[in-house]
């Protein structure tokens, strides 16, 4: 099971980072425990896999984004918008995985502007019987 202290925490150091920085939120995030795997799935609406990076350090997965906010076509010296209230926004999410987690199992995929993260759990190792030997 996923320890949920290391989830709050980074669920509050998220928060705290965010404050910090002066960004207005981070994506939202579901995560969802199997008997064999774990998911992790990110709302992401406006970007793309190229959008995205996941790294993995340890224990630590950190999913981060870096989107510029380019001038659109829409845009010259004749036009202004008069309200814009959609943001390109970065952000850097980092969560302690259980260590449960199969590391080398990890993928991902990315599908109508959310990311999902699977992991896969180790395999459980069987009682070891230990052999006793006569004297």
């Amino acid at each position: 099971m996923m320890n949920e202290l290391n989830f709050l925490d980074s669920l509050l150091g998220n928060v705290m980072d965010a404050a910090i920085s002066g960004t207005s939120g981070s994506p939202c995030v579901d995560v969802i425990e199997n008997n064999d795997s774990y998911s992790l799935e990110m709302e992401l609406p406006g970007r793309n896999e190229n959008d995205v990076s996941i790294e993995l350090d340890h224990n630590n997965l950190t999913i981060a984004s870096v989107k510029e906010d380019k001038k659109t076509e829409k845009e010259n010296k004749n036009t202004k918008y008069v309200l814009k209230e959609r943001k390109n926004f970065n952000f850097k999410r980092s969560f302690t995985l259980p260590k449960d987690v199969d590391t080398d199992s990890i993928s991902a995929n990315f599908k109508n502007g959310v990311l999902t993260v699977y992991m896969q759990k180790k395999a459980k190792e069987a009682p070891k019987k230990i052999l006793i030997e006569a004297c």
